[in-house]
């Protein structure tokens, strides 16, 4: 199990298989890369670079990521990405 620390958040891409209007389903390859993702783990908060960061994700919950941001880790077989909280752009309801 991967727990973040500070005010990490560990995340993994939602890939949802796309069809254009025509018909023809895109590969993962040749779309963008996806920005939606899934909330696998929320790290603690706390003092970040002299300030009191309070963790407003929640694990499950799907979120909007900046399209650059993060580390990429694979664990277990499965790929998932590290991110600070402020990386994060929305929360999807």
């Amino acid at each position: 199990m991967i727990k973040p620390l500070a005010d990490r958040v560990l995340i993994k891409m939602i890939e949802s298989e796309e069809t254009t209007k025509s018909g023809i389903i895109l590969s993962a390859g040749a779309k963008e890369k996806p920005q939606i993702a899934e909330v696998i783990a929320v790290g603690p908060g706390g003092m970040v670079d002299g300030k009191e960061v309070k963790m407003n994700i929640q694990k499950g919950e799907h979120i909007i990521v900046n399209k650059y941001a993060g580390t990429e880790v694979k664990y277990e077989g499965q790929e998932y990405i590290i991110v600070r909280q402020s990386d994060i752009l929305a929360v999807v309801e």
